[in-house]
């Protein structure tokens, strides 16, 4: 007679929200386990079978998800009270039950949904881009220095997931604080040869509320950013372009 083999399951208690002014609520699924899953194959298993632990068929959980490389961003929530990538967290490498929320630094959509706006209206505030004319064919652009184009590369490779912005103790409903994903993108744009004719006119701008004044360098943000960017040092760079321009504006002089 053949022997039976367990087969192995694992539990995922969600943390879920109908509707933005609804209350959250936890509810528990049981899923087969398969060898190499990632959070975002857990949860299509469940919408798959939307029927939770207790046996009661159920609505799927809502979550977004589109480049499944950790290039877009959107499955940023919180995976074992850590923010997280859904597509790149291997639940391998997680305890269990595993608990999963959405990042209550935004607003929440519906159950693991979240709305990002505020990272790009902040963006918008800091002036985060190259302001070119388009219209016509102005040539080549000025060659970077070598140095400066390696430190740029790794700057750029932010993506706006959000996950610094959960993991900083300074951003919450009690302040402004843009958060430190911008100190970075301000000096990507500052190091630019192009960008950094309009420099004082962007540090100006991250000076004002909201902005550089709200970071106390908890240093959380470099913990948790998935991809290792320098941003303790982006915030000790733009705070010294912030104490030259401070200067300037006071002494009314452009030697420095």
């Amino acid at each position: 007679m053949a022997e039976t083999v367990e087969k192995k399951t694992i539990d995922l208690i969600i943390e879920r929200q109908k509707e933005p002014d609804s209350e959250p609520y936890n509810e528990t699924f049981s899923i087969s386990y398969r060898p190499n899953m990632n959070i975002i194959s857990a949860l299509m298993a469940i919408r798959e079978n939307p029927i939770n632990k207790d046996g009661e068929k159920t609505v799927p959980v809502q979550w977004e998800m589109s480049c499944l490389e950790e290039v877009c961003g959107i499955c940023s929530m919180m995976i074992n009270d850590v923010p997280r990538q859904a597509c790149s967290t291997l639940v391998d490498d997680l305890e269990q039950p595993i608990k999963i929320a959405p990042m209550r630094t935004f607003p929440v959509m519906r159950d693991l949904i979240i709305d990002r706006e505020s990272m790009f209206d902040s963006l918008k505030q800091v002036k985060a881009w190259i302001p070119i004319d388009g219209t016509y064919d102005i040539g080549p652009g000025p060659r970077m220095n070598e140095n400066k184009r390696l430190m740029a590369y790794e700057l750029s490779k932010c993506f706006t997931c959000g996950v610094c912005l959960e993991a900083c103790p300074n951003v919450n409903d009690k302040n402004d604080f843009m958060g430190p994903f911008v100190f970075p993108q301000v000096r990507l744009k500052n190091v630019h040869p192009t960008g950094e004719m309009n420099r004082d006119e962007r540090v100006e701008a991250f000076m004002e509320d909201g902005g550089l004044q709200g970071c106390s360098n908890s240093q959380n943000c470099v913990q948790v950013c998935p991809k290792g960017i320098p941003i303790t040092t982006s915030i000790a760079a733009v705070n010294r372009s912030a104490t030259i321009q401070s200067f300037k504006s006071f002494f009314g002089s452009d030697n420095y």
